[in-house]
């Protein structure tokens, strides 16, 4: 029998957010059900994602994002649930929408994105800039309205990670997992969520993760 919903995490030098981010999801789901895939860090995530009663995988060394969701998605899928939510350690993502996620799973057999607004006074220009041409590029190479295709706070079909071969290992996978999803006939749909922005450090290189969502688009033409 398949299990309803696990919330995956992928972290990286996190010790900072992560006990609190787990202690406000343990309200939500059981920490049996709560997956944080620790890739690598250096700070201590690893134990203190432990202390906090989460399920931890670790990376040895860091190997991106993208890695640290296809851990994840492994796991999710050797231990039969339904779906999976993705979050961001950093506090970022206000566990409260967890429910409203829930609500949509008979609803949906894809991704169901958290859509934050697009509001300069909330959101870093550099992140407001890149998100919106991000995001109208994925629209049109899914062929879908796509408002915020970089939003890490999704629920997942665990059938969209049977029949999606993903290749991305940074931060790309976001969007190459919705361009292929869409394009083999699986919903998209997306709700709104809490637009937040902490003190805390990105990991993003604006160059570097630019460059490979260039590669990203060069590479969707042929799939």
């Amino acid at each position: 029998m398949a299990k309803t919903f696990l919330v995956l995490i992928p972290a990286y030098n996190a010790g900072l957010t992560i006990f609190e981010l787990l202690k406000k999801i343990s309200q939500f789901a059981n920490k049996s059900d709560i997956v944080v895939v620790d890739d690598g860090s250096e700070d201590g995530t690893f134990a203190i994602a432990q202390r906090a009663g989460a399920v931890v995988l670790r990376h040895e060394t860091n190997k991106g994002k993208g890695e640290a969701l296809k851990t994840g998605f492994r796991y999710a899928l050797k231990e039969n649930y339904r779906a999976l939510i993705t979050m961001d350690a950093d506090l970022q993502h206000d566990p409260k929408s967890i429910p409203d996620f829930i609500r949509m799973t008979d609803k949906t057999n894809g991704i169901i994105i958290g859509t934050r607004k697009r509001n300069l006074k909330i959101m870093p220009f550099a992140r407001w800039l890149t998100n919106n041409l991000t995001s109208a590029i994925v629209s049109v190479l899914s062929g879908q309205s796509i408002r915020d295709s970089q939003s890490g706070y999704r629920l997942i079909s665990i059938q969209v990670l049977k029949d999606v071969k993903l290749e991305s290992k940074k931060y790309d996978l976001e969007s190459e997992i919705l361009i292929k999803a869409k394009r083999k006939g699986f919903r998209i749909d997306q709700i709104p969520i809490k637009t937040i922005y902490g003190e805390g450090k990105s990991f993003i290189h604006p160059l570097i993760d630019t460059g490979r969502f260039i590669k990203l688009m060069w590479r969707s033409l042929w799939w």
